[in-house]
């Protein structure tokens, strides 16, 4: 069985490579690393072209980079990760299990990078919230079986909660594999705009997606473009 890693990427140079540098562990494992561009203007493409296996190059947008990667990938398993997101070399032996069992998707727990005690009460939540409602958000590195993927037509082409509507058509097929270890993913964000803001601006616009709202609209707000 052959795990594909596809990590899009936009404008992620000044990260990427120690990032690049630390999956390599996985490559060496057997991982095929699968980068999609989704038109960086700074140095992405020169960093990521020399620590993965494939590069693709993408509109830009989540939904329709990793679509493009997953169709470039060669792996009996599509895993995908965000350029922000860390990969523990036991969460490959985890996935593994989880799909010489059976599984047909599923994700990780996830823990922010900061240090802040109030970032670590936010991941646990994240975390039960997942295991209960059976759906996935970007940052727990999804990881779903090529065949599964591609008869539901892959993600939904939504500017913006394609994670989301993926977990919901994939949790009608199969429940998720909750696997640990936690990934780690960065808490940039929360940093930079506040944690109780970043909280009412998530859930603000989680409920108004559910409420049919137009995903480029919830796009606008999250990035502020």
């Amino acid at each position: 069985m052959r795990i594909s890693i596809v990590m899009p990427v936009l404008d992620e140079a000044a990260e990427l490579g120690a990032r690049l540098a630390a999956l390599q562990a996985l490559r060496a494992q057997g991982v095929e690393l699968v980068i999609v561009d989704g038109g960086s203007r700074d140095a992405t493409v020169a960093v990521a072209r020399a620590g993965c296996d494939r590069l693709v190059t993408a509109p830009r947008g989540r939904a329709v980079q990793m679509n493009a990667g997953a169709a470039a990938a060669r792996g009996d398993v599509l895993w995908f990760v965000h350029a922000d997101t860390g990969v523990p070399l036991p969460a490959l032996t985890a996935l593994l299990r989880a799909c010489g069992q059976g599984a047909q998707w599923g994700r990780f727990d996830v823990r922010l990078s900061g240090r802040s005690p109030p970032l670590r009460v936010i991941a646990t939540a994240m975390n039960l919230r997942s295991r209960l409602t059976g759906i996935a958000t970007g940052d727990q590195g999804l990881f779903v079986r090529r065949a599964l993927f591609e008869r539901i037509g892959g993600y939904p082409p939504l500017a913006l909660m394609e994670d989301i509507a993926l977990s919901a058509i994939l949790k009608r097929i199969a429940r998720p594999a909750c696997l640990r270890p936690p990934l780690t993913t960065s808490s940039r964000r929360w940093e930079r705009d506040g944690i109780l803001r970043t909280v009412v601006l998530m859930w603000r616009l989680r409920f108004a997606y559910w409420r049919g709202a137009d995903p480029a609209e919830l796009r606008r707000r999250y990035y502020g473009d």
